[in-house]
């Protein structure tokens, strides 16, 4: 039976998924014996409070750059802190709304998170705090990307130009969705986890 270029496409996809839950998988398992379980914390406390209030403030969004491990001794942060606690919310809280709107895809809602977030000052380029407030926001739909997170994802060709982070969760969706058994269980987090862990202690057959 002769094949079509979109057979030959899935089936190198399919690989590509299969070559990269091998990573996936001892990844998550080595970041869960390596890091400290309290070390999210901070991330599940702002989350939960992002749940009842459905917005985050500048008392939320410090402690994601800490949990980061981001300087806030930049000029983004102080033009962030200048502005009023109620203008900054009422930005976030759009963008809670966006990413958790499940009657769209989430890359789709990352994408338009991604877009709202852009409103604050600090967030119009790199995704690495953004994408913590979008996952705090939807910690179920949402995952963080960080520079760790790119060296792991640079033969999977992640570009950085702009709409980076809806690219990113549309890949960690389609490795959800092709993901058979492999991904039962998994969460878009629980991928990041693993990429970020990949990313910091790189393997040979990660560049495969």
């Amino acid at each position: 039976m002769k094949k079509s270029a979109d057979t030959t496409a899935d089936e190198d996809f399919a690989a590509l998924c299969g070559r990269t839950w091998d990573i996936l998988i001892p990844a998550r398992a080595s970041y869960l014996a390596g890091v400290s379980p309290h070390y999210d914390e901070v991330l599940h406390e702002v989350a939960q409070r992002t749940e009842h209030t459905g917005s985050l403030g500048k008392t939320d969004i410090a402690a994601l750059v800490v949990w980061k491990r981001l300087s806030a001794q930049t000029r983004w942060v102080t033009a962030l802190m200048s502005l009023p606690d109620t203008h900054v919310r009422a930005i976030t809280e759009r963008a809670v709304t966006a990413v958790r709107d499940s009657t769209v895809p989430p890359s789709e809602a990352a994408r338009t998170g991604r877009g709202i977030i852009w409103e604050l000052p600090g967030f119009r380029t790199g995704d690495a705090v953004a994408s913590a407030i979008l996952t705090a926001a939807a910690p179920h739909r949402m995952a963080v990307y960080d520079r760790r997170v790119q060296h792991a994802l640079d033969t999977l060709t992640l570009t950085p130009t702009p709409g980076r982070y809806g690219r990113y969760m549309q890949l960690l969706d389609d490795l959800l969705e092709h993901g058979a058994a492999h991904a039962d269980g998994w969460t878009a987090r629980d991928i990041d986890t693993a990429l970020y862990w990949t990313g910091a202690n790189p393997h040979p057959t990660a560049t495969a």
